[in-house]
């Protein structure tokens, strides 16, 4: 049992390793998918449009589904039409940039792993370059190749060019090698832009680490816990109405916050170190509606990409 437990443990605290490991296992077999059964490279004129709408739509679709899925980009923008003081709290419009940086920089993490994955892959790339008409590219592909790859290019991919076999594998082989290149280039500056973004983090935090963990470790059981009783109350709440309507009664007096507070505790989270609230509902608790603290605050960034709490300081 203890043994079970240490191991559910350790799932549970590598979960976004996992989760980031099964969203690239989904996105490798999504890529082949499309390569076996909806790819069919024309090898005609719209080859360029062809290859280029396999290789970057599916990325286009990644990103909006990474903004539409984090909960983050409804929190930040839900009535900032009726109320822009929602996204631009006391004037810190750096809050609203630094947090709308943090979506953008979780919702990339899938279109990046389709990029990387079809590039290396390289059959996308290949459809597309091969029709192209740029005479720079023409120069770079068909360079030390036989007369016939100036006219014949967009039939590589077909094999149906009147080189011979050997040349025209060559320069199957030469596009996909291109691809494969362009594939590691994109993971290695993904990756140490992802390195740069965490160092430079944890380097203007102002608290300590423990206190990150702390802060952290808080931010998630406190979420979880809002999700439990926000089901608990609204089936309260439910069960009342509904069985005062059978019934034909006027209802008890059923405890909700007021509006003020919703909208209170929907607002952008700012750390002060003299009052250490760790997120928005903490503040409403202790300080209630009307104290807010007009001193130097520190914005709390949950990093959703590194896992990691980034600290901007506010002026």
């Amino acid at each position: 049992m203890d043994a079970f437990q240490g191991f559910l443990k350790f799932i549970l605290n590598q979960k976004t390793v996992i989760g980031y490991s099964f969203m690239a296992l989904l996105t490798v077999g999504g890529e082949r998918l499309f390569s076996l059964v909806a790819f069919k490279c024309p090898c005609g004129t719209e080859n360029v449009i062809y290859g280029l709408a396999f290789l970057f739509a599916p990325a286009w679709v990644l990103l909006i589904l990474g903004f539409f899925l984090n909960n983050r980009s409804w929190r930040l923008f839900t009535g900032c039409c009726v109320n822009p003081r929602k996204i631009f709290p006391r004037g810190h419009n750096r809050c609203f940039f630094s947090v709308l940086g943090q979506i953008i920089l979780s919702s990339l993490v899938a279109p990046v792993m389709w990029l990387s994955v079809a590039l290396l892959n390289g059959t996308f790339y290949e459809c597309a370059m091969s029709g192209t008409q740029s005479p720079r590219l023409l120069d770079l592909i068909c360079k030390g190749k036989p007369e016939e790859c100036w006219k014949e290019l967009y039939k590589v991919s077909c094999g149906k060019t009147s080189m011979t076999p050997t040349d025209n594998e060559e320069l199957k082989l030469s596009l996909q090698a291109q691809s494969q290149i362009l594939g590691w280039f994109l993971i290695c500056s993904a990756s140490f832009f992802s390195l740069l973004t965490t160092c430079y983090a944890r380097c203007r935090s102002k608290v300590s680490y423990l206190q990150l963990s702390f802060w952290k470790t808080y931010a998630q059981k406190e979420k979880e816990q809002l999700e439990n009783t926000f089901v608990d109350y609204a089936k309260k709440l439910s069960e009342r109405n509904l069985k005062c309507f059978l019934e034909n009664k006027r209802p008890d007096v059923f405890p909700m916050p007021t509006f003020a507070a919703w909208e209170a505790a929907s607002e952008l989270h700012s750390f002060h170190q003299n009052r250490q609230h760790y997120s928005t509902l903490h503040r409403v608790v202790e300080d209630g509606l009307d104290l807010r603290p007009e001193d130097e605050e520190t914005t709390m960034m949950l990093m959703g990409t590194a896992q990691n709490v980034q600290l901007t300081h506010h002026h």
